[in-house]
């Protein structure tokens, strides 16, 4: 009887690790037909807006781009680090943007990966490109030498990305609860959900 209740154990285990392997290869997919979309609208979007803006209106938005790949990585580091315990208390007392909360908690791998690597990525990809547009505009401008300006503008963007990020991380893990919080009832607010 035990040699029996062993080889099926083995059996669900294993078919357990192969469901689990395909809902992986799933996900994998998915995370990257939607970094492909997002990818590629942004770039069309922020190509075609930033090449026929005056210099200090490409700023801002390379700073945007920029802003949003930190703020997405401190909310990707909040739901891995955030107190369950403290969401499960205020869904109880029906707080608007705590069952968001709980649910991005319980698939914060996903949730980590998307906001980390996806956005974060697509960001840094974005504010490069913007930070060559910008370069190019600069030179053309005050007749500098392209690659100069180019090296100088795209070690700025990196400097203050990695600046940014490594501050971030520090606040998000210090705030994780507040983070994720606030967060997660823009979310409520963005998709018209109520609790």
């Amino acid at each position: 009887m035990k040699k029996i209740k062993t080889k099926y154990s083995s059996k669900v285990k294993k078919n357990n690790r192969v469901w689990h392997l395909d809902k992986n290869v799933i996900w994998i997919i998915q995370v990257t037909v939607i970094a492909f979309l997002i990818s590629l609208v942004l770039s069309i979007f922020s190509d075609a807006l930033i090449s026929n803006l005056p210099v200090l209106i490409s700023l801002i938005v390379l700073f945007v781009f920029v802003d949003l790949g930190i703020i997405f990585d401190m909310v990707g580091i909040s739901v891995t680090v955030a107190d369950k315990k403290v969401f499960n208390s205020m869904a109880s007392k029906k707080v608007k943007g705590a069952k968001t909360a709980l649910k991005l908690i319980k698939i914060n791998s996903k949730v980590s990966s998307f906001c980390n690597d996806v956005i974060g990525d697509i960001c840094g990809i974005l504010s490069g490109g913007a930070g060559v547009t910008i370069a190019t505009s600069l030179s053309t401008m005050y007749s500098l030498n392209p690659v100069f300006v180019t090296l100088i503008v795209t070690s700025l963007i990196a400097a203050l990305t990695i600046g940014g990020k490594a501050c971030g991380k520090s606040i998000a893990i210090n705030k994780a609860n507040r983070i994720l919080f606030v967060f997660s009832k823009t979310l409520d607010i963005i998709t018209f959900r109520k609790d």
